[in-house]
Parts: C-alpha cells; sequence; structure tokens
C-alpha cells in the first residue's frame, strides 16, 4: 500500500483527473461553453499532466542511462590502466612503448588518470638505467648489452615525449600537473611552451638537454645537485615559485637572463658553464 501510494504514475493520473474535472468544471460555469468543449478543453489539460509525467520519466531514464554508460567507461579506464601498467615490465620494448602510448591515450580522455599517468611515466624514468653515453668509462664491448641499453634509451625517450604531450600549455587554466623526475637518468626532456605544478628532478642526471623555452612553472622548481651535459635552455620561461639551483652542473653556457623569476634563484654551489 506504501509503495502504492509513492508510486509518481498513481499521483500523475489523480492529478490529471483533478484538472481534468476541475477545468471542465470551471469551464461550464460559463454559459457560453458547451459540454463538449469543456470536456475537450478539461481532457487537454489533465493530457498536459500527463505529458509532463513522461517528460519526466524519459529524462530520468536517460539519466539513469547515462549513469551506467559512465560506470562502464569507469570500468573499461580502470582495466586499462592496469594493464597497461602491467605492460611496462614486458621484456620487449615495443611493448613497453606501447604501454606507455595507451597510458597517454588515457590521460587525454580521461582527465582524472593525467596526475597518475604522468607519475607512472616519472616512475619508468627514475628506475636504473646504463648506456654508453652516460657511463662510456665501462666495459660495452658486448654487443647485446649495447643494444639492449640503446633500445631502453629510446624507449626512455618516448616516455619524455608523452610526459611533454600530456602536460597543458603555457596560459591555459585548469589543474597544475607536477613532475617528480629525482634520481632520474634523461635524455631529452622538452617541456616546451608547457604549464608545470612542482617541479623536481634533484640528484638526476639529463645528457642531452632540458629546454623549458616559454615554459610556465607555476610550482617550486627544484634542480639541486643536478647534471646537465648538454643544454639547459630557459628562454622565456616563466617561474613563478622559488627556484632551488643549488650544486648544479651544466656543461655549457646557460642565460638566466632569458627567463623570468618571481624571486632569484638559489645558486649556491652551481656551474652553469660559464
Amino acid at each position: 500500500m506504501r509503495r502504492l501510494l509513492g508510486s509518481p504514475l498513481l499521483w500523475t493520473l489523480l492529478s490529471s483527473v483533478v484538472v481534468l474535472v476541475g477545468v471542465t468544471a470551471w469551464l461550464l460555469t460559463d454559459r457560453a461553453t458547451s459540454r463538449g468543449d469543456a470536456l475537450k478543453t478539461g481532457a487537454l489539460a489533465g493530457g498536459a499532466i500527463a505529458a509532463l509525467y513522461g517528460l519526466w520519466l524519459n529524462d530520468r531514464r536517460r539519466r539513469t542511462e547515462e549513469d551506467r554508460h559512465e560506470i562502464e567507461r569507469s570500468r573499461i579506464s580502470d582495466e586499462r590502466f592496469a594493464k597497461s601498467i602491467e605492460l611496462l615490465g614486458n621484456e620487449a620494448d615495443q611493448v613497453r612503448v606501447g604501454a606507455m602510448h595507451s597510458l597517454a591515450g588515457l590521460a587525454r580522455t580521461r582527465p582524472e588518470y593525467r596526475q597518475t599517468v604522468l607519475d607512472v611515466l616519472c616512475a619508468y624514468l627514475r628506475r636504473p638505467f646504463d648506456h654508453p653515453k652516460f657511463s662510456p668509462d665501462e666495459d660495452w664491448k658486448d654487443p647485446e648489452r649495447k643494444a639492449e641499453a640503446e633500445r631502453e634509451r629510446l624507449v626512455r625517450r618516448a616516455a619524455e615525449r608523452l610526459i611533454r604531450d600530456i602536460l597543458p600549455h603555457s596560459g591555459t587554466t585548469g589543474p597544475t600537473l607536477s613532475l617528480n623526475l629525482s634520481d632520474a637518468r634523461l635524455d631529452k626532456l622538452e617541456l616546451l611552451g608547457r604549464r608545470v605544478g612542482w617541479f623536481g628532478a634533484d640528484r638526476s642526471e639529463v645528457l642531452t638537454h632540458l629546454d623549458l623555452t616559454d615554459a610556465e612553472l607555476a610550482g617550486k622548481f627544484s634542480l639541486r645537485n643536478v647534471t646537465i651535459h648538454g643544454r639547459f635552455d630557459v628562454t622565456r620561461a616563466e617561474f613563478k615559485r622559488n627556484v632551488l639551483l643549488d650544486d648544479l652542473v651544466v656543461e655549457t653556457p646557460v642565460d638566466l637572463g632569458a627567463a623570468t623569476f618571481a624571486e632569484p634563484p638559489s645558486l649556491e654551489g652551481a656551474s652553469l658553464g660559464s
């Protein structure tokens, strides 16, 4: 009985009947209105109530269907993320690159995954890595070891490119995304024209270059005890928080005057190729 009394359909039918009777009775008070016209008008008024209920019911069904689709999309995204993480440990370099592209695609279509995907890619770049370019004094006579190191270098380059692609462009609004690359070995990290939140790469080593041309660094920026064998380009970069460059070693000249700093950077023990 309670379920029946709480049914929207029951109350809609009762409302339609009440409106039908009420409108018809009101029109019959006018002698100029015939009974047929009064009944017809009352029926139209009652039918309008039923039509409104139909519209409400269709909207409710639409929202339920959208919620169901969203739950299904979330489930598929979670499965795709988990599978990609699993494939990052695959021995084949092409499989690892494919997994990274899958994660990047997920970050583009599901904004809530962007920071998580960036964290995963940064974690991959923090994995131990050796290469003749980083360690020329080691014995690299084994061609298989050298070839494997070169393949891994290409995989890591893909991760560096995808990090750049996921980051938003400078001057845009929205959530800021952070990068944690401390203790990483990097090859070519190019954040040209990208907006970054917190950036930390303490104790890292950069082989070719770190390019921040036209970048917007919205959070703390830290490159303490870092070695950059190639270029460190900050042309037109904007640093909006404190910048820590203590013990930074760059083997080529750096023009910090080409960048904008909210406050003078900390340069204790730094060597900028001059």
